[in-house]
């Protein structure tokens, strides 16, 4: 056998792929957590807003089911129903937590400062915008709604049912990619707030960006968050940094807004010759 090493391929920036939730709308990824804790309630188990935000990021069936993994949780479920819950216990709640989500999702999902400016100033620059959520398309299509009225329209977007297997998994990213005609993987940036984002981002072979004070890692409101000294914007990133790193993204920023500089440092990385 003989051992080549290979030349790097030349790739240009071509796309951002940006998550929904906590990235472009709704700040501090608010709608999905919420409707977590009140689908549980009317199966008389009490979840907390910490607990509901554990496993975001992840298709919600597979969120309710690692939610039901939790031991205090479990517990619960089974002191009830005299079981520990099983997958047609996870797809009751689901489907308890859909509508519930169907009607609230559109309420949560403003669009998030500086984002319609972001994805203006990026087609001004010739760059593609796709999107992903670990939503349903079902749901899907009430945040396009919303969002498309607040001057939020991608060129391509993503749910989690779309592909076979969703986050952690890069189906949905790669899904972007056919869709939007990309010549290769490695001019794409995926911007996410969860670390299964991030980590389907860097299976699918792309740059990654955290997002610190956005989104589900600070679990911050828009207010609470514009209310912060730096002191505490500070504590914040360290919380949401301690989350997101171990998914190894490329960079973290505090929100969206901070994207063009990450995006211009990509751009000189790829023309030296670099690949995520």
């Amino acid at each position: 056998m003989i051992s080549m090493t290979a030349t790097p391929l030349p790739a240009e920036l071509e796309a951002v792929i940006f998550d929904w939730a906590g990235t472009l709308v709704d700040f501090g990824s608010f709608a999905p957590t919420r409707v977590f804790v009140d689908a549980f309630a009317q199966f008389g188990m009490e979840v907390s807003l910490e607990q509901a935000r554990g496993p975001m990021g992840v298709g919600k069936w597979d969120h309710i089911r690692a939610l039901c993994d939790e031991p205090a949780i479990a517990n619960q479920y089974e002191a009830r129903f005299g079981r520990l819950p099983t997958d047609d216990d996870v797809t009751a709640i689901y489907e308890r937590f859909l509508p519930m989500q169907l009607e609230k999702v559109a309420q949560y999902s403003a669009a998030i400062p500086g984002a319609a400016e972001l994805l203006r100033a990026l087609r001004r620059q010739g760059l593609k915008i796709g999107s992903c959520s670990g939503y349903p398309s079902s749901v899907m299509r009430r945040v396009v709604e919303r969002a498309a009225a607040e001057g939020l329209e991608p060129d391509c977007i993503v749910a989690s049912d779309d592909v076979p297997r969703a986050r952690p998994a890069p189906a949905m990213a790669l899904k972007n990619v056919v869709e939007l005609g990309i010549s290769d993987v490695a001019g794409c940036v995926k911007v996410d707030d969860t670390a299964p984002g991030i980590e389907e981002g860097r299976r699918a072979g792309m740059w990654t960006v955290g997002l610190l004070l956005s989104g589900n890692a600070a679990g911050l409101a828009l207010d609470e968050y514009l209310k912060l000294d730096e002191a505490g914007r500070q504590q914040a990133r360290e919380r949401a940094r301690r989350e997101l790193s171990p998914a190894g993204p490329h960079y973290l920023i505090d929100t969206v807004a901070d994207l063009p500089a990450a995006l211009a440092d990509v751009q000189a990385r790829l023309a030296a010759g670099k690949r995520p």
